[in-house]
């Protein structure tokens, strides 16, 4: 017979799960392993909301196995460490992103690619090797291997880059690995929602040029003044669509809704990549000859490995790059949802964690 999520494991956790397809999230008592001997436990101060916590919340994937605790932009402070532990110690700030476990054998792997290993072991929702689920933020604590956790750079604040260990290395790898990270290069986002408004800022703090493709008007202003972007497309109006043609090295699309793909083609010049880092529901409508004529690119980007989700970070701090948020208690995060349906956030929840969450 199955074990109950709280009797798993030895050390008792707390958080809110959800427990079926209509997404509620309620508190739930379960646990976690002991401290292995190359693990480090954590203290969650901050967990970021992501898009996909709420697919996965109400299996919107067919993924999902009940009960589930989301998050996976966490944010802490370590209060154990294994005996075999090298790059820790207790009291450091310390992330945990999309990740907690991979095979460590395959050519991904060998390659820091571990995004692209096919045995990954996602933050929560997996089956770690000991058969256990994985549990995520929303949640008092969590454990995890030290190769799976990240430094934390001194100058970046803890709440407001929390949202980088998803959003940010999602927008920060296609950026480089596609060589749109070069000063004076052209490139394009689309969508100005969480992942939008990162991009917009990894992309700047490059030195890129950058265009905001939106089918909002009303989020000119603060996509020129707030978020520093050069120009900014109704990307619904032709004629506006039309004074950028080919124009642009690259675009990153981060829209998960589904829209048409030919207009964005357009605005690429030749040898241009349109980089797909949202994920619509529906199949895209491709015109050949659209790619071939201007030896074109469209492809796709996931997470990066952990070395660099690492250098994002320290990129980051660096640059001054952070997510813009809004600061919710974890009994808010039902509400939180809701409102990230409506596209109801400016970009990015976050919960506070220590100061909200609460054992009974």
């Amino acid at each position: 017979m199955a074990k109950s999520p709280e009797t798993e494991h030895p050390i008792k956790a707390y958080g809110y799960a959800s427990r079926d397809t209509s997404g509620v999230l309620s508190p739930l008592t379960f646990s976690r392993r002991e401290t292995g001997e190359k693990d480090v436990r954590l203290k969650i101060l901050y967990c970021g909301i992501c898009h996909s916590d709420l697919h996965f919340a109400k299996n919107e994937w067919g993924l999902t196995i009940y009960p589930i605790v989301p998050g996976h932009e966490i944010v802490g402070v370590v209060t154990e460490v294994g005996s075999k532990v090298e790059k820790f110690k207790v009291g450091d700030n310390v992330g945990v992103g999309c990740l907690v476990g991979s095979c460590g054998s395959c050519e991904n792997c060998a390659n820091e690619l571990e995004s692209y290993c096919p045995k990954q072991i996602l933050t929560y929702g997996s089956q770690y090797f000991d058969g256990t689920k994985t549990y995520g933020g929303y949640s008092d604590h969590i454990v995890a291997d030290e190769k799976f956790i990240l430094r934390w750079p001194e100058n970046l604040p803890l709440d407001t880059g929390a949202p980088l260990l998803c959003a940010g290395i999602t927008t920060y790898s296609p950026l480089r690995y596609f060589g749109l990270n070069k000063p004076g290069t052209k490139v394009g986002v689309v969508g100005l929602g969480g992942l939008g408004h990162v991009a917009v800022k990894m992309a700047k703090a490059f030195g890129a040029e950058v265009t905001v493709f939106s089918t909002t008007p009303a989020k000119k202003q603060e996509a020129l003044e707030g978020l520093k972007a050069d120009r900014f497309i109704v990307s619904k109006d032709q004629e506006q669509m039309k004074s950028v043609l080919s124009s642009l090295d690259g675009i990153i699309d981060t829209v998960s809704a589904n829209h048409p793909i030919a207009p964005l083609l357009s605005v690429l010049k030749p040898h241009g990549k349109l980089v797909l880092v949202g994920a619509p529901e529906k199949p895209l409508e491709l015109i050949p000859f659209s790619l071939i004529s201007g030896r074109k690119i469209v492809a796709g980007s996931a997470i990066g490995g952990l070395t660099e989700t690492q250098e994002m970070l320290d990129f980051a701090a660096k640059n001054g790059v952070t997510a813009d948020i809004e600061l919710i208690s974890i009994d808010y995060v039902n509400t939180a949802m809701d409102r990230i349906l409506k596209s109801d956030v400016r970009y990015r929840f976050v919960i506070d964690v220590a100061k909200s969450l609460k054992a009974p």
